[in-house]
C-alpha cells in the first residue's frame, strides 16, 4: 500500500475533475493578480489627466500640447510657487511651450507642468 501511495499517477489539469478544481481554488482563497501593472497605469493616466486639467486652468492654455524639445535639468531647484516646476538634477523634461522672457513651460516624467528657467536646462 505505501508504495502505491508514493507513486500516484500524474493527471493533466484538463483531465481533473471539477470537484478537485473547486477544492484547489477554495484552499488558496487568494486570487493572483497577473496584470497588476494595468491598475497602476490607469491610476497614472488619471493622475496625468488631472495634472493636465490643472495646467490648462492655471496657465489658461487652450492650444494642443505638443513636445517641442526635450531637455535635462542641470541642477536641483525647489519650486517657490505652484506654477513653478520643481527639478532634480539629471531629470528629463519635455519642453511644451516657449514663453516671453527666460522661462519655458515643461512637463516632467510624473506629468506635472510648470515654468522652468532656461538657465537650469541642458538641451543636448
Amino acid at each position: 500500500r505505501e508504495k502505491d501511495d508514493k507513486h500516484k499517477t500524474w493527471m493533466p489539469k484538463f483531465l481533473m475533475t471539477k470537484e478537485y478544481k473547486d477544492q484547489r481554488k477554495s484552499s488558496g482563497d487568494v486570487e493572483r493578480s497577473i496584470f497588476k501593472f494595468k491598475n497602476s497605469s490607469t491610476e497614472r493616466s488619471k493622475k496625468m489627466g488631472k495634472e493636465e486639467k490643472f495646467f490648462r486652468e492655471t496657465f489658461l492654455y487652450n492650444k494642443e500640447i505638443n513636445v517641442i524639445n526635450t531637455a535635462t535639468a542641470e541642477c536641483s531647484v525647489a519650486s517657490k510657487r505652484r506654477v513653478d516646476l520643481p527639478l532634480t538634477a539629471g531629470e528629463q523634461l519635455d519642453v511644451i511651450d516657449v514663453t516671453e522672457g527666460t522661462t519655458v513651460i515643461c512637463r516632467n516624467s510624473e506629468g506635472r507642468y510648470g515654468y522652468v528657467l532656461v538657465e537650469h536646462l541642458n538641451f543636448r
